[in-house]
């Protein structure tokens, strides 16, 4: 009897193990629903990778105190499983503070990543090892990132957070993070160059100030999305532990806000070259789950403003997003601005729609042009703001199939515990006394 319950005993262990070993890359795109995807996929006159992932769910996305959820709320939901207020990250309305899947993860032995394309302190990434009532902490956010020890690569922006004032940055407590960090073993990186020739076991990549610039405008010294994902497995894998690494497609989010078109077009493509990148790597490997989502719908994207129809080819000719337009047209230069529009958008401006615009304050131009150009083409917008729409959930790998039907956006978090069979509770060993 004792020896069959010790065969029983080590087979759950041996299984436990093999779960264990389990890779997740966790995929989110800021501010991405479905008609986001559907935009991109349109203009782009193919399927992205994302839509090839054999299982698909739906998530409601409401944080505990509005139907509406900003991404801290989003990001604890997704991470930990637990609702909780706008604006926190992993704190929850009594004040209590709940672990990420990545930090149980950790604990267990797993090696963790971030690759981003906003500081890695925003409200996305934080929740990975962050623990803050108000997201815009970005200070002791960046504090907790390196006291935890949880993440091992980091690929974002950001860097004014970890420095004092005194070498640029915009500490008042005079600490320098990042020496602290190489003091534990980190290799600091600062552009694209370096993130090449990178090698090392731990790693912080940070390759602006704040948040990288958009991909619409990215300079060479800025990594792209699918290159910072590539890199982040290949440092991650290479010891043989299990990792989880979670990568944003950050400034979607931004570009929905904006309501700018041609500027959420190219995010979402940034966004699903980084899908593509881990759905190879898990196709490979054969033991990687791949988790690709929204955090919220950001804009109330329509895909028609009426007539039955898109103006496709117009909006793929688009030269770039209204913010890089306004780089180069001054509203003020009447004649320039006209043959702008024209030669960028295809658009013929008419004088009271010119009269408009020249009106309105210069913190609302960008987005009010990028609205109207949208209109122009065929796409509509309701806000500037977040939706409370549902957001698809694809995935790929060992579990995938759990990933389907309608979910809280919190039973992410929990299928991927459930999957990886990670768990917070530690129960007593038995005595050898009890004769096990």
């Amino acid at each position: 009897m004792r020896f069959k319950l010790f065969l029983t005993l080590a087979l759950v262990a041996s299984l436990n193990l093999v779960v264990l070993a389990l890779n997740v890359i966790f995929l989110v795109g800021d501010g991405m629903s479905a008609n986001q995807l559907v935009l991109a996929s349109i203009l782009e006159n193919r399927l992205l990778t994302t839509m090839t992932l054999p299982y698909t769910g739906l998530t409601v996305t409401y944080s505990s105190d509005s139907w509406v959820t900003d991404s801290a709320p989003a990001g604890t939901a997704l991470f930990c499983g637990f609702k909780t207020l706008n604006k926190a990250i992993a704190v929850l309305a009594n004040g209590e503070t709940v672990p990420s899947i990545f930090e149980i993860a950790k604990k267990a032995g797993y090696r963790i990543g971030i690759a981003v394309t906003c500081q890695i302190t925003h409200a996305t990434p934080a929740a990975i090892y962050g623990h803050v009532s108000s997201r815009s902490d970005e200070l002791t956010l960046a504090k907790q990132f390196v006291e935890s020890g949880t993440v091992d690569v980091a690929f974002g922006g950001g860097w004014q957070w970890f420095l004092p004032e005194g070498k640029g940055g915009v500490r008042k407590d005079g600490l320098d993070l990042i020496e602290m960090l190489e003091s534990k073993g980190y290799q600091y990186i600062t552009n694209a160059d370096e993130l090449k020739d990178v090698s090392a076991q731990k790693v912080l990549g940070l390759f602006a100030k704040n948040y990288l610039e958009p991909v619409s405008d990215r300079p060479a010294n800025q990594p792209t999305l699918d290159v910072m994902t590539a890199k982040a497995i290949e440092l991650l894998s290479k010891s043989g532990q299990p990792f989880m690494l979670m990568v944003e497609g950050s400034q979607i989010d931004w570009e929905c806000h904006a309501n700018d078109f041609y500027g959420a077009w190219k995010e979402v493509v940034e966004f699903d070259n980084a899908v593509k990148v881990a759905l190879d790597f898990a196709k490979r490997d054969g033991n990687t789950l791949v988790i690709v989502t929204g955090d919220h719908e950001t804009g109330g994207l329509s895909l028609s403003n009426g007539g039955y129809t898109i103006n496709v080819e117009q909006a793929r000719k688009a030269k770039g997003t209204t913010a890089m337009f306004l780089k180069q047209y001054n509203v003020a230069d009447k004649e320039k601005f006209f043959a702008g529009l024209k030669e960028w958008y295809g658009i013929e401006l008419k004088d009271s729609e010119y009269e408009y615009f020249t009106k309105l304050p210069a913190n609302n131009l960008r987005r009010e042009l990028a609205r109207f150009v949208s209109q122009k083409v065929g796409f509509g917008w309701t806000t500037y703001d977040h939706t409370a729409g549902v957001v698809p959930v694809y995935a790929f790998g060992p579990g995938a199939h759990l990933f389907t039907g309608f979910m809280d956006n919190t039973d992410v978090a929990k299928m991927i515990m459930k999957i990886t069979s990670l768990n917070t509770v530690s129960f007593p060993k038995v005595p050898a006394a009890a004769g096990y």
